[in-house]
């Protein structure tokens, strides 16, 4: 019996290994539209240090993201249209602070459409709102006034930029409001926008799909509703009922916002997962992950993880590509928007895994994609390639944890017949198509620390609007703090701009915005202040994180100034029963003048914390709480209100060193905008 045992598990692994699977695929028959696979730029400022590398990388990166048959080549952005508030990794500007304002330079989605559409111009463009400013509805999102809101945006974005928006989202994951969608769609249809989709409701969790049945009693909802909408479409699955009404009304189902957060080749392989199962099991044609890009600093919640490249290190011009991009280049390297599904293409693998395979609509080619997460031994596989289908060479792409994106030799279809051996833990390409290549650039910059001393004297931009107003290494995290003239007339500095609680998608603290060395333990942060607006300015240290839950709120230390001279050095924990943190120590400046600028300065050295006032000390503790973190720039105001403050001069240098001379900015000689 010894003997016997060991023959018959390896008789049951070999009939294992050799079985095949035969998939039978009709190109005269083909499926659904294929809307595309992408990412998102947004749900916060996912994307706000892009914009500040060298031009060189910045080129790379966005050729590696965008350029088709190169990197990822993803077929769908989907943007984040600004509110100035707070919509996870920070916020994004508003291209109408208030109702009198449109400005539709600052920021940087702008910038980013078209490099996109640049390097593609069959990528499609999409965008949702996180939230708006408080002006809007008077406080009301589902207002007419938002509606408006997103007109001029779409508007701006095609008079401006010569770019045309093809779907749009109501309200991302904030309830199902269908007298909104109707005033929406009446408005675009109104603004001449009817070529613009409406996808409905973007929510996500149980109930996601409850208001779906209305279509059937509404014909109005039925009208303004192109695209049946939600987030992870998995958790929970899309019930009968909205497939059915997909089929019936003719209204695909887009998963728009897929969550995938994993590390190394786990990544890659589960975003291709992903992407087969929201078709096959869900129904959905189009699907976009949150979030593109990392360029935001590492105290920001959800850094790296989500995003197929990491680019948060533009002072030195480093960044990594993570196996995540790969994922994307399985599907964005082999079909594009408008091809269709093969049906009996897209299946479950009987040895665990799944394939989806497209055809284009023009030709006879087409690509299957495989993925075998789930085997757990080899699998074979026979393709019996019908009429209508390519019986041409396929070129074979694998990725598996050793190695990705590596091309394999070529199949030779026999008869019609395609045959092919699949790996646990992989994923394939296959495709009659050619010029797939797997990108890269050689000598990328090594990783470089934030440069330490530093001073931003704002002086050295040529105009605010080339640079989206946003000037190098800052990310807002709440409010919106733009490159402007002084008060006085003496120059640029940076000021806090938005005097209104905006209406965030996730709470908020007070307007800040960050930039530095999470690893800054020992120094000086000064800069010179003027509130003569109302409220409170603040200096930031040791700042350790920004939220994860109550997004917009920060661990750190702050000094704030009010207008009637009070100083106060404060414990920020992050702690949304006690938002304005324990109190250190507070001190009283005597004769103080708000409509005036003042020095402040705030000294870190080991657990020992200094705040002086035109060169006077006059706050001071001991707190080890946070010993170490970037620095931040932050303002407040009273009830609903928010001042909207000017900083000039920002130092960060060792504790009672000399100024140092202005840094130099080698991204001044590539701005974003025309000036």
């Amino acid at each position: 019996m010894k003997n016997l045992l060991p023959a018959c598990v390896s008789l049951l692994l070999t009939t294992f290994v050799q079985a095949q699977q035969v998939i039978a695929i009709d190109g005269t028959a083909p499926g659904k539209r294929f809307d595309g696979i992408g990412a998102v730029s947004g749900g916060g400022a996912t994307s706000v240090l892009l914009k500040d590398y060298p031009l060189e990388q910045r080129n790379q990166i966005l050729d590696l993201v965008f350029r088709p048959k190169f990197g990822a080549s993803i077929s769908s952005l989907y943007v984040e249209v600004g509110s100035d508030g707070n919509s996870t990794q920070g916020a994004e500007p508003s291209h109408m602070h208030t109702r009198a304002d449109q400005n539709y330079s600052r920021g940087y989605e702008w910038w980013l459409m078209t490099e996109a559409k640049k390097r593609n111009p069959d990528l499609s463009l999409d965008a949702c709102a996180w939230g708006c400013p408080g002006w809007v509805g008077h406080g009301d999102f589902w207002s007419q006034d938002m509606c408006d809101y997103y007109v001029k945006w779409i508007k701006g974005l095609k008079t401006h930029y010569g770019l045309t928006l093809d779907s749009i989202g109501c309200r991302n994951e904030r309830g199902s409001v269908e007298s909104f969608v109707k005033k929406f769609r009446h408005t675009l249809n109104c603004a001449g926008l009817q070529a613009v989709k409406i996808h409905a409701f973007d929510n996500a969790g149980r109930g996601k799909w409850d208001w779906v049945a209305d279509l059937t009693k509404d014909p109005q909802l039925a009208a303004s509703v192109d695209i049946l909408g939600n987030h992870t479409l998995t958790r929970p699955a899309t019930p009968p009922l909205a497939k059915e009404l997909s089929e019936q009304l003719h209204k695909p189902i887009w998963d728009t916002e897929e969550h995938v957060y994993k590390k190394g080749f786990d990544c890659e392989i589960s975003i291709v997962q992903a992407f087969n199962q929201n078709y096959i099991h869900q129904g959905a044609t189009k699907i976009v992950n949150w979030y593109l890009i990392d360029s935001t600093y590492g105290v920001e919640p959800y850094t790296v993880t989500p995003s197929m490249l990491v680019a948060n290190d533009p002072w030195g011009g480093h960044y990594d590509v993570r196996e995540a991009l790969w994922g994307y280049a399985h599907y964005g390297q082999f079909c594009k928007i408008g091809w269709q599904y093969v049906p009996a293409g897209c299946q479950d693998l009987a040895g665990g895994g799944s394939v989806v395979t497209l055809k284009s609509p023009a030709t006879e080619d087409y690509s299957a994609i495989f993925e075998t997460k789930a085997a757990i031994a080899d699998q074979a596989v026979v393709i019996h390639v019908g009429p209508g289908l390519s019986q041409a060479p396929l070129c074979v792409w694998k990725s598996d944890a050793d190695a990705q994106f590596v091309r394999q030799a070529d199949i030779q279809p026999v008869n019609g017949t395609v045959q092919i051996t699949l790996s646990p833990h992989a994923i394939y390409s296959l495709s009659t198509t050619t010029g797939q290549q797997k990108g890269s650039f050689a000598n990328v910059p090594p990783a470089a620390d934030f440069p330490f001393p530093y001073r931003e004297t704002f002086k050295h931009y040529s105009s605010a609007k080339a640079y989206g107003y946003l000037p190098h290494y800052t990310a807002d995290i709440a409010g919106d703090f733009e490159l402007s003239q002084r008060p006085d007339g003496a120059g640029m500095c940076l000021q806090q701009v938005v005097d209104h609680k905006a209406q965030s998608w996730a709470p908020e603290w007070a307007p800040y915005t960050i930039l530095g060395d999470p690893k800054w333990r020992d120094y000086d942060l000064s800069a010179n202040v003027n509130i003569s607006t109302g409220g409170w300015a603040a200096l930031m240290g040791h700042v350790s994180g920004t939220g994860n839950g109550w997004y917009g709120a920060p661990r750190g230390i702050y000094m704030r100034l009010d207008e009637k001279g009070r100083v106060s050095l404060r414990l920020a924990t992050a702690n949304q029963k006690d938002p304005e943190g324990k109190e250190l120590a507070a001190g009283q400046l005597v004769n103080f003048v708000p409509a005036a600028w003042h020095h402040l300065k705030l000294r870190f050295i080991d657990d020992h914390i200094t705040g002086f006032v035109d060169g006077h000390q006059v706050v001071s503790a001991e707190n080890g709480q946070f010993p170490a973190g970037v620095v931040g720039l932050a303002t407040g105001g009273y009830g609903n209100a928010r001042n909207s403050a000017w900083f000039d001069d920002v130092i960060v240098k060792e504790p009672g060193g000399a100024d140092p001379p202005p840094t130099v900015f080698p991204q001044d000689a590539n701005p974003i905008y025309r000036g």
